[in-house]
């Protein structure tokens, strides 16, 4: 069996959002438009109308199955303000490092939590530096990080309006 690949055409012709959406929602995740207050998580119930006009806004990938190879999805993605990676067991080092590469997201990133996520380390969190507006950043349960301290410290030298929550071990 092959692994799923990413649809670039799909991406073209329905745009980032919608198609960041779907793949998301069939991770396992649930996403929060612009606007909205509700969360949408049912992959039957994704918004219709324009194509332009529902933009994530946070996205919340408890339990879900995301990983590294569908991160392309979300390359055009420009209006992400939250990310939860809560129980995600394919988050891993490489694709914190993939999506803090993901330029819009860079500059729309405000908010993130990562809580047992057992295959991130020191490395991977080190790579959320390039998320140059981040001011909030929650990590629980990450076995993986061994310097907190030393994480910490870089964290906030790299990034000073940074407000750092750590619980961890």
């Amino acid at each position: 069996m092959t692994a799923p690949r990413v649809d670039y055409d799909r991406i073209r012709d329905v745009g980032p959002d919608r198609a960041a959406s779907e793949w998301l929602l069939r991770c396992g995740a649930r996403v929060r438009y612009c606007g909205q207050q509700k969360w949408t998580q049912d992959y039957n119930n994704l918004p219709t109308g324009p194509l332009d006009r529902y933009k994530i806004q946070a996205i919340d990938a408890t339990d879900s199955c995301i990983m590294s190879l569908g991160l392309a999805h979300m390359e055009g993605l420009e209006h992400v303000e939250k990310i939860t990676l809560s129980k995600c067991h394919y988050i891993e080092d490489s694709c914190l490092k993939r999506l803090s590469q993901l330029e819009k997201l860079q500059k729309s990133l405000l908010e993130m939590e990562i809580i047992a996520c057992g295959n991130v380390t020191d490395t991977g969190i080190l790579a959320l530096q390039h998320f140059r507006n981040l001011r909030y950043l929650f990590l629980s349960d990450l076995p993986g990080i061994k310097d907190k301290e030393n994480l910490a410290h870089l964290l906030k030298v790299a990034l000073p309006s940074l407000e750092l929550k750590l619980n961890l071990k």
